[in-house]
């Protein structure tokens, strides 16, 4: 990946694809599923949602797709982009959060969306639910001085769900900070707060199910467990990571809780609280759902926790040398993670040789919240892959299989999956 000049001209496959935002990039999303009616070209499978991060009101939303199958040339003479921007659109505040609808949501009997639309969902000030047409008439009035887009792309805000907080008493709702799309029922929905609290939403009738106050401080990230509807898990500022279940809201889980600082300077009499280091990020891993990922504000490890022996990581990995600041699991069987952080790396860790021998069956009467004192903590240090950027990483997204393209240039792309990779203004796109 890193030796592009020696080896291009030998190169009839195409591993890399690049994209240079306007604006500084955050938040990033793959599409899960090619662009309906078009199932047959793998071509509208490369589409990547985007949005900026601008200390102001005027952020945007984009969505971006490949110009042409004639632009999968490997050409180290000219840096025109492979991606362009099909449609954007103005979102206000940042938005932390960016995705594309779940693949199943194209199944899904919605009520008020459009057959021919496809859902994406921002977080920020508000839940932002957002109908793309990739190829709708064109409207009849353009942005004064703007040229009109191209091929009739049209990105359109849905509905904007913002609730009455639990615990502030303002009318508006309090900053969002991320959220998780349910993959069986793409109706739900779960927002996490700064306000100390986790929102389920059906966005299918704009309606908030249920609102709890998940953490004693805020909550960053939180995740749906594949497969499930009712259990949900989040990470947040008091360091810990918990597990709800919608059908027994009155207490929840505790998996894992930062450990206290060993010099750390006491508890001051104004507040009680013991200084924890917030975890940032939680996400599962899609192939055996006993697995999740974390890590922790200024933290450069990666914690690996089973569900099925809460209270310590069973797997650490350690190969960045600055801040992690984005992880994310491969949609393959084989459980694939990728890291990328402050030191300008994206890791790519293969844990099937620690996932499945590391922890023993989960008996049935085991009780979720006993730690087993049978897990060793693994420790990883060796990458599978690295990829070295040309600043920090702020953000990575996976695509999902795609099949190979072959142009009349003889160049292809092989089939399988991609990472994207944002970092300052650039997005980046590698065949893994």
């Amino acid at each position: 990946m890193q030796n592009r000049d020696a080896t291009a001209y030998a190169m009839t496959q195409t591993t890399l694809l690049q994209y240079e935002a306007p604006w500084p990039v955050h938040a990033l999303d793959w599409c899960k599923s090619t662009a309906p009616g078009h199932q047959s070209r793998p071509r509208s499978a490369f589409r990547l949602g985007i949005a900026s991060f601008t200390e102001d009101y005027r952020n945007r939303i984009a969505i971006v797709g490949l110009q042409d199958e004639r632009v999968l040339v490997e050409d180290d003479y000219t840096d025109y982009p492979d991606f362009v921007t099909l449609v954007e659109a103005n979102h206000g505040y940042p938005a932390t959060n960016l995705q594309w609808q779940p693949a199943s949501a194209s199944g899904f009997p919605w009520t008020g969306k459009a057959p021919a639309a496809e859902l994406l969902a921002t977080t920020g000030d508000a839940l932002r639910v957002w109908e793309y047409f990739g190829d709708a008439p064109p409207a009849s009035s353009a942005y004064v001085g703007r040229q009109p887009t191209g091929g009739g792309h049209r990105l359109t805000l849905k509905t904007a769900l913002s609730g009455q907080s639990k615990v502030q008493s303002q009318s508006t709702g309090p900053p969002l900070t991320s959220f998780s799309w349910n993959e069986k029922a793409p109706s739900l929905v779960v927002t996490s707060s700064i306000d100390t609290t986790c929102t389920v939403w059906n966005i299918d009738t704009s309606t908030a199910i249920t609102q709890l106050i998940a953490h004693d401080r805020e909550v960053y990230d939180v995740a749906w467990l594949p497969g499930s509807t009712d259990i949900f898990v989040s990470v947040g500022a008091d360091g810990s990571l918990r597990a709800f279940d919608l059908r027994s809201l009155e207490h929840s889980t505790i998996l894992y809780e930062t450990p206290a600082p060993k010099s750390g300077p006491p508890a001051s009499s104004a507040s009680s609280r013991l200084p924890t280091s917030p975890l940032l990020r939680i996400a599962f891993n899609p192939a055996d759902s006993n697995y999740m990922s974390t890590f922790h504000m200024d933290g450069q490890d990666v914690q690996i926790l089973d569900m099925r022996s809460p209270g310590q990581p069973v797997i650490e990995l350690r190969g960045h040398r600055a801040q992690v600041n984005a992880m994310g699991w491969s949609t393959t069987d084989r459980p694939t993670l990728a890291t990328a952080g402050d030191d300008c790396q994206v890791l790519l860790w293969d844990l099937a040789a620690y996932t499945q021998t590391a922890t023993s069956p989960r008996t049935a009467n085991s009780r979720l919240n006993s730690p087993r004192p049978d897990v060793k903590k693994r420790v990883v240090t060796d990458p599978i892959m690295a990829y070295s950027a040309s600043s920090e990483v702020t953000n990575l997204a996976w695509s999902p299989q795609i099949p190979g393209m072959t142009m009349n240039t003889g160049h292809s792309t092989a089939p399988g999956e991609w990472l994207a990779i944002a970092s300052g203004k650039s997005i980046k796109a590698l065949k893994v």
